[in-house]
């Protein structure tokens, strides 16, 4: 299926930006892009997603990420997405939230992006991210920080964090996550990156960013299959 950027921010509003943007990660040797509208919206335009996928030869899939501040916060938000037909992610360094979302089946990813929430994981979502098939997400734009100090206290952060996930052999994959376009690096640089500074080995940087983004994209697809019950239950016409 080809590698992911699997968390690209971009204004939903600005088409011609949006084409720019997937046309360069086009160019770094990208095959699978996963969009984040940065603006507080609750549906995706349909016309607009079939405008951007004709656009470009690009698989291009969308996501949306809540931030809540509590659970009851996220209950009130997460009615709105039962049959949501795109991913759907959540981010908090609440760890009653977490718990949560590791369990409930309408939220595809637990985001640990950012360093001061990847430093709240813990075995525990991590186990029930497991055992209930979600995704727990980092993000490679702290790693990125132009302050070297905070750059290598990102890096050991990161590094933490995916020590224990590896432990755990839950499922996980790494973002870029970047806010400007000459962050973002080809696949290549990014493997080497996982390898170097993470001290992932080849497999686990495959994994990161390309196996398991696809397997959350089969999930996906299930999901939203109207002839699949229930996880290994298909209606077969």
């Amino acid at each position: 299926m080809g590698y992911f950027e699997s968390r690209v921010p971009v204004d939903i509003e600005k088409y011609d930006n949006i084409i720019d943007r997937l046309k360069f990660l086009q160019k770094l040797d990208f095959k699978n892009v996963i969009l984040e509208p940065i603006n507080s919206i609750e549906k995706l335009p349909k016309k607009l997603i079939e405008k951007i996928r004709k656009s470009i030869d690009l698989n291009v899939y969308f996501r949306i990420n809540l931030k809540p501040k509590n659970i009851a916060e996220l209950k009130q938000m997460i009615k709105k997405y039962n049959d949501f037909s795109h991913i759907l992610s959540v981010e908090s360094e609440n760890k009653e939230i977490q718990i949560y979302c590791a369990r409930d089946t309408r939220i595809d990813v637990v985001s640990f992006s950012y360093p001061k929430i990847t430093k709240t994981l813990t075995p525990g979502v991590l186990s029930l991210s497991k055992q209930y098939n979600s995704f727990i997400e980092f993000s490679f734009a702290p790693i990125f920080n132009e302050n070297k100090y905070i750059q290598s206290k990102n890096i050991r952060i990161i590094y933490s964090a995916l020590r224990m996930t590896l432990v755990k052999n839950a499922n996980y994959f790494i973002s870029g996550n970047f806010p400007s376009l000459s962050d973002y690096r080809s696949p290549r640089v990014l493997i080497s990156i996982c390898q170097t500074l993470l001290d992932m080995s080849l497999t686990n940087a495959k994994l990161a960013l390309k196996d398991n983004p696809s397997k959350l994209i089969e999930k996906l697809n299930k999901k939203i299959d109207p002839n699949i019950i229930e996880d290994g239950v298909k209606i077969i016409k």
